[in-house]
């Protein structure tokens, strides 16, 4: 993480969750575990989201056990944490200890994580419910049987064990669903570092370059602005390369005529950005290149025109599917003998061999966000309706493989144009609009080579 960590927010967030738990019942929430590359070699440690975003503590074998008011007693937020060890961090850097990390991070308490299964005992001690990820990992549920046991032990004195537990993330991810003005200040910010990457590699592209050139200059845009991290693995596919949704194999040799779809985000501070632009590897759209382009491009403004608190969420992806439909019908991707509408062919899903994921998805902390995309509280499930502070990319798209009945003209284009967006009160705030997409703002930066 940059800079000094203002901790209020996390404090806040901390008592939130702990005012809709039940009077003394208590969640537990463990950070990410680190894990081996291979031989002795760990991958990069990178925290788990829900537990970052509850404490803002980036340190691996960490716990944190929260315990709502009850009566007289207060709420209180316990951090279980590595010991401080002097020796270690010679070798694996710094470590705040519990002591440190309670005064630095906001914690009631804190305690060595060695101490968990024992402390655990005393803090369900006669708790109505415990709030943890079920089923999330068996020997996380099978630790969670082992403090329960422990506290039926002491039955015998009168002490009694939760009877009820809950699943943390029901009401965790609903909380996380909408952001705040300090999460949305970060996504702006990595998807600013993540638009300068995509304009980086325009001006870099042009015919003969390998895949994983324009890879490395994204990843060196990323780092040099401060981002921690790709928020994903990137997808740089050339040619026919695009027409693979999760190409990330990035080592063919990008040729004249051809299109590069990069699909491409940062993470910064724990917060991902997520773009995708598809440019012309020469610098200029040919004729068939430019029609498919300007129809994906037109289908996401009228995605963005349905971004709107209040309307469903699935009307962004209704709105894309729509203006896609008819413009594969004006250009003879679809049969248009064969529908009397535009209507008749979204019916019969004729877009799908052209347009088969979804126009979005949440985004935050994770590149997929948390949050579901329906109203699981209605019986009929419909789709949520958007609320001012959810984020969501805007992503549609066309691929065309070769196929009888599709004009050659098209084969092997793939074509994708995704934008992050936060919902606000009069529709949208797009962050990450300095990624150039018009035609002629592409052609012209690819004109300045790098």
């Amino acid at each position: 993480m940059t800079g000094s960590v203002d901790v209020s927010s996390f404090i806040e967030r901390r008592a939130r969750l702990a005012a809709r738990m039940e009077p003394g019942a208590v969640a537990v929430l463990a950070t990410a575990l680190e894990v081996l590359r291979n031989g002795d070699s760990e991958y990069p440690y990178r925290h788990d989201s829900s537990f970052y975003y509850l404490t803002g503590f980036a340190e691996p074998e960490s716990v944190l056990v929260l315990v709502a008011a009850r009566g007289d007693a207060p709420a209180r937020s316990i951090l279980f944490c590595r010991e401080k060890n002097v020796e270690r961090e010679i070798w694996d850097g710094f470590r705040h200890g519990p002591e440190a990390a309670r005064v630095a991070f906001g914690f009631d308490e804190a305690y060595p994580v060695g101490e968990l299964d024992a402390q655990m005992a005393t803090v369900l001690a006669d708790a109505p419910a415990i709030w943890y990820a079920l089923g999330h990992s068996a020997a996380l549920d099978a630790q969670v049987g082992g403090w329960l046991k422990a506290v039926r032990a002491k039955g015998r004195t009168g002490i009694a064990a939760p009877s009820t537990t809950h699943h943390l993330p029901a009401i965790l991810d609903e909380m996380r669903l909408l952001k705040d003005a300090g999460e949305q200040a970060l996504m702006a910010r990595a998807a600013a570092i993540a638009a300068g990457a995509h304009a980086r590699a325009m001006r870099f592209t042009r015919p003969g370059v390998f895949e994983y050139e324009i890879e490395a200059e994204l990843l060196h845009e990323f780092r040099r602005h401060g981002a921690q991290f790709p928020a994903y693995t990137p997808i740089v596919a050339s040619g026919a390369n695009a027409c693979v949704l999760h190409y990330n194999a990035n080592n063919r040799r990008c040729l004249e005529g051809e299109l590069v779809l990069v699909d491409a985000g940062c993470e910064f501070d724990g917060y991902a950005s997520d773009i995708t632009r598809t440019w012309p590897v020469n610098g200029r759209f040919s004729a068939p290149q430019r029609a498919l382009y300007e129809l994906v491009l037109a289908a996401q403004e009228a995605a963005f025109a349905a971004i709107v608190p209040g309307r469903p969420y699935s009307d962004v992806h209704t709105a894309a599917v729509r203006v896609l439909t008819a413009g594969m019908l004006d250009l003879g991707l679809i049969d248009k003998a064969r529908y009397g509408s535009v209507e008749d062919a979204i019916a019969d899903k004729a877009h799908l061999p052209f347009y088969m994921h979804g126009t979005g998805h949440w985004l935050g902390m994770d590149v997929h966000d948390v949050g579901p995309y329906r109203d699981l509280t209605l019986p009929d499930r419909p789709s949520r309706p958007l609320l001012a502070g959810m984020a969501l990319t805007v992503e549609p798209g066309i691929y065309v493989r070769p196929a009888e009945g599709v004009p050659e003209e098209y084969w092997g284009i793939g074509i994708r144009i995704e934008d992050d967006v936060i919902v606000v009160d009069d529709g949208c705030r797009i962050l990450s609009g300095d990624a150039p997409k018009r035609v002629a703002e592409v052609e012209q930066l690819m004109g300045i080579r790098a």
